[in-house]
């Protein structure tokens, strides 16, 4: 065996000695749960049936039929179309005015940011208060201005856009870091070369600023996705999925199966469902916008 091969063995081997504690997390907390629920949603396993039975594909024939089930993914697309996009817009306006700002530049930021620092319960709780008809600080609000009280937590037509506010709220301030460190590794010559030929700054977020931040916009984008299937804390605190499984979205449907209804191989089929819609449109994502995107 020659030098090089054995340098590049070694090298080699410690690389994959400094992943080795790595992999080993990520297969015990995640390639074997997701292999163990794989398994069990092939399997009846509620409480008539304490030892589980294989059932085949019967668990995704009953899915497939429950109008519950329809209704919640319905909800969680919704929530996806309305949250990710406005989220991911604010953030990247945050980010630049908090780049661009001259005075309390620092202070700009952790105000921006701070949503994000407040424990997702504590959030719900918040808003809660802010939503609850009657004595809540919207309701008070609209009382000025002789209007009645809305319960928009209350009511099927407005449940998910009141939810979705909350969400948008909370993230933008995440999604805005990832923007600065973005704008920090654009060339600052770019827009001294803009500003020389006199490009207004429309011109220049269009054809320098947005282009180049198209890497960190696909991360963001695929972050916000998988948050608006994960991030269901606050359902348990403001509305539980009512009113009539309105807000109700996959992940806590299938919370609600496995803990209040005890179907572990339903709740097993739901996740396996859950995890094929996150990959196809995290791919879709992914190699649709990656072969246009600037890296360089």
């Amino acid at each position: 065996m020659s030098s090089s091969v054995r340098s590049t063995l070694k090298e080699n081997g410690f690389a994959w000695l400094l992943l080795l504690p790595s992999l080993v997390f990520l297969a015990l907390f995640t390639l074997y749960p997701m292999w163990k629920t794989g398994k069990i949603s092939f399997y009846q396993s509620d409480l008539a049936t304490p030892i589980p039975t294989f059932t085949g594909w019967d668990n995704y024939s009953r899915m497939l039929d429950d109008s519950v089930f329809r209704q919640v993914i319905g909800n969680n697309l919704w929530f996806a179309l309305a949250t990710v996009p406005a989220s991911i817009l604010l953030g990247m306006v945050m980010a630049i005015f908090a780049d661009k700002a001259i005075h309390a530049k620092s202070w700009v930021r952790v105000s921006f940011f701070y949503p994000n620092l407040i424990p997702m319960i504590a959030a719900a709780n918040v808003w809660l208060f802010i939503y609850t008809p009657q004595y809540g600080l919207l309701s008070r609000i609209t009382v000025w201005f002789n209007a009645e009280g809305m319960n928009l937590l209350g009511n099927p037509d407005t449940v998910m856009g009141a939810l979705a506010f909350m969400m948008i709220w909370k993230e933008a301030g995440y999604f805005m870091i990832f923007y600065l460190a973005g704008l920090q590794n654009i060339p600052k010559d770019l827009y001294e070369s803009a500003n020389v030929d006199g490009v207004s700054r429309f011109v220049v977020f269009r054809r320098i600023t947005f282009p180049l931040l198209m890497p960190t916009t696909l991360f963001v984008m695929i972050i916000a996705l998988t948050n608006s299937f994960k991030l269901v804390d606050h359902l348990w605190i403001m509305t539980k999925g009512g009113p009539d499984n309105s807000s109700s979205l996959l992940l806590f449907y299938i919370f609600e199966t496995a803990f209040s209804f005890y179907d572990q191989g339903m709740a097993g089929a739901l996740t396996v469902v859950m995890i094929g819609i996150l990959l196809i449109l995290s791919c879709a994502q992914f190699f649709g916008l990656d072969k246009r995107i600037h890296y360089r």
